[in-house]
């Protein structure tokens, strides 16, 4: 039978779709003497089983992952186990990440070129309350333009998936089909994307949706 972890350790959760970049954040992650990983997790959805299992302190979430993303995981985190404080681990630095990921209750967000001793002291601040954010990726932030889309236009474009027609997205928001198109191709035309799903992409990037 394995020990649990000691008195005054900060239990963590570690999830990543990528196995090596697992296995090494949670290999350096676990030479930090205050610092165990209890369980790992290479989905969302297994994010958040093994989060409901473990109950962690900290939840360490890549933000790109299959089935619920990390800002989704954390978004559920903060509403079912607010306990767990959760941490955007990515390499993908964009401004829109960082808005998305702090509006679903993140408290912390860091890139995958930081080095492990900053991530460590990233877990231990967040443990005690606190947050963090990346210093040059918030300036990023600060600095990005506002949303030429209209409350309808963003509507519609959170309704667009790959396989989906103008008919299904119309059923979801209760427009006509016809009025969807015009829609889709305001938002197109105001984003520069050449399709539906590229406009759904720079929206998410820049933090609109």
């Amino acid at each position: 039978m394995t020990a649990g972890p000691a008195s005054g350790q900060i239990r963590l959760v570690l999830a990543d779709d990528e196995s090596l970049t697992r296995g090494a954040v949670g290999a350096l992650l676990g030479l930090e003497p205050d610092l165990t990983v209890v369980a790992e997790a290479g989905t969302g959805d297994e994010a958040i089983r093994v989060v409901q299992q473990h109950r962690p302190d900290v939840a360490v979430l890549d933000v790109e992952m299959p089935g619920h993303d990390g800002a989704e995981v954390a978004q559920w985190v903060a509403a079912n186990q607010p306990a767990t404080r959760c941490i955007i681990l990515t390499r993908h630095a964009r401004p829109g990440v960082l808005r998305r990921a702090l509006a679903a209750g993140a408290t912390g967000f860091v890139t995958k070129s930081a080095p492990a001793t900053l991530l460590a002291d990233v877990i231990r601040r967040v443990h005690r309350g606190g947050r963090y954010v990346d210093p040059d990726l918030a300036m990023t932030a600060l600095m990005t333009e506002d949303c030429p889309l209209t409350d309808r236009e963003l509507e519609v474009l959170r309704s667009v998936d790959t396989s989906g027609t103008a008919a299904d997205i119309a059923r979801r928001v209760h427009l006509s089909p016809g009025t969807v198109r015009n829609y889709l191709s305001s938002a197109m035309h105001k984003l520069g994307a050449g399709t539906r799903m590229e406009a759904v992409q720079l929206a998410r990037d820049h933090g609109w949706l």
